[in-house]
């Protein structure tokens, strides 16, 4: 289906000034159709159509009420025969009433006809269209809202709706079903919905509220004071004992002056609760990540300081490679105490590891230059602690045995390291352009610790692949599916 703005390129001369005030109304209309309980569809003239085509740009159906249409009529082109009132509330700029055949044959609905202004230029008309009403007299709540519903309709006539300048999501606002309060131009509530009467019990407001200030009833905001001199919407939260409220107050508009305003309220204690638990788990969640990098970093000094006492032998350089490999684990569980939820970019992981690899060819006599390819996209933790650890051993394999003594090349020692996220697999590709693999090499059956270490990690707990080759040195490819996680 196409966009809205899609829609306007393709089908209509709108400006985009004019394109961004109806995407306002889109994202604000449901609000409209909760309050008249009808459809809601938009219409814009097509591009050298002289007022007769119409292109349908959005369609809402209520909350509140049954929908008149299963199928989706946006992007549908429809004539002044199919919709008269349309192209005639088009021409003379007001609000037509009447009924016409939209559904199946032999169905017939009442259609309002509303155009839409923006800066003194008419730039749509938009249609409420419901099923004739016949024999039944609409209770309080219905004609209040559908009241409410017409003072919106004039607003959208003068220009005055939706509001220019707001700035607030009402994606996050409570809606019509949550509970209503009208208000006076005064501020005193003139009405308050069964829903709303209902959020303000919980915040333990028993009395009559018609005719009194919500500051007379003990809600304390400044919304409704601000809305009223801004003229623009204002959302914000009321917190009372073990509850809170989210209220958004829009105030009605008669040519630039305020007769009054709605308040949509919703009570949203449950879910600021909920919200604060993610938050408590969260920080605790990183706190157990500082901790274990805190040990880890322990047990690798100590290492250290063990493998510095041992004579030079294959003793130290045990101590050294399994200190390297801790190390690595830390990195990542300090990196994992520093974020929110419990991922990691494995860019950020791959600096710290060549860091790492680099320290390993300080006391050769080639220098190696390290490098970087590509994005390897962030990764769940229970993949990226084992991915270190083989990363370590890749890197520091390459550094210490790639280049040995006496070994020469015009462009100098470097180890590349290429990374591939395609959002199902991770290809990570270490390439140095050293002497190469031995003729004959099998990873599988290789003596050396580091690599059966990594080859364990990649089969076992990251359900990969690792393969080496010879291409101008030697190359580790990595293969790691990563959709399941």
């Amino acid at each position: 289906m196409a966009t809205t703005a899609e829609l306007v390129r393709v089908h209509t001369e709108l400006t985009d000034d004019e394109l961004g005030h109806l995407q306002q109304l889109i994202a604000e209309w449901g609000m409209l159709s909760d309050f008249c309980f009808a459809d809601l569809l938009l219409f814009a003239p097509v591009a050298g159509g002289d007022a007769t085509r119409f292109v349908v740009l959005g369609q809402i159906r209520p909350t509140t009420n049954q929908t008149l249409y299963r199928e989706d009529l946006v992007g549908r082109i429809i004539d002044e025969t199919e919709r008269p009132f349309v192209a005639r509330a088009w021409r003379l700029g007001e609000i037509v009433e009447g009924e016409v055949m939209v559904t199946s044959p032999g169905e017939r609905a009442r259609l309002q006809c509303i155009p839409v202004n923006h800066r003194g230029r008419q730039v749509a008309v938009m249609t409420r269209e419901s099923a004739p009403t016949v024999g039944r007299r609409p209770g309080e709540l219905e004609r209040v809202y559908v009241e409410t519903f017409d003072r919106f309709a004039r607003m959208l006539v003068s220009g005055e709706f939706p509001f220019e300048g707001d700035d607030s999501p009402p994606q996050d606002a409570p809606r019509v079903g949550d509970g209503v309060m009208l208000l006076d131009e005064g501020g005193r509530v003139e009405y308050a919905s069964p829903n709303a009467v209902t959020a303000l019990h919980r915040m333990g407001m028993y009395s009559n509220t018609e005719g009194l200030r919500l500051e007379e009833l003990g809600v304390h905001t400044s919304g409704i004071e601000r809305a009223f001199s801004t003229h623009l919407p204002v959302t914000e939260e009321i917190e009372a004992p073990d509850v809170i409220v989210a209220v958004r107050c829009l105030p009605l508009l008669d040519r630039q002056r305020v007769t009054g305003a709605v308040l949509l309220v919703r009570d949203v204690s449950e879910l600021r609760r909920r919200d604060r638990l993610l938050v408590t788990m969260d920080a605790t969640i990183r706190e157990v990540h500082h901790r274990v990098k805190n040990n880890l970093q322990t047990i690798s000094s100590l290492l250290r300081l063990q493998a510095r006492r041992e004579p030079p032998g294959s003793g130290r350089t045990a101590l050294e490679e399994a200190e390297r490999r801790i190390r690595s684990i830390a990195l990542i569980h300090e990196i994992l105490s520093r974020e929110t939820g419990g991922s990691v970019d494995l860019n950020e992981i791959i600096v710290q590891l060549v860091r790492v690899a680099e320290e390993g060819v300080f006391s050769s006599d080639v220098a190696v230059r390290f490098r970087v390819h590509g994005d390897g996209g962030v990764l769940p933790a229970d993949i990226a602690t084992p991915l270190g650890v083989v990363l370590t051993e890749l890197l520091t394999n390459a550094a210490e045995h790639a280049f040995p003594p006496g070994w020469s090349q015009p462009e100098g020692a470097y180890v590349l390291v290429s990374l591939t996220n395609t959002g199902t697999e991770l290809l990570v590709r270490v390439h140095d352009n050293g002497i190469g693999w031995p003729v004959g090499f099998d990873i599988a059956s290789t003596p050396s610790l580091g690599l059966s270490i990594a080859r364990s990690l990649v089969v076992s707990q990251l359900n990969g692949t690792l393969e080496t080759s010879n291409d101008h040195g030697a190359v580790s490819e990595l293969r790691i599916p990563i959709a399941a996680a």
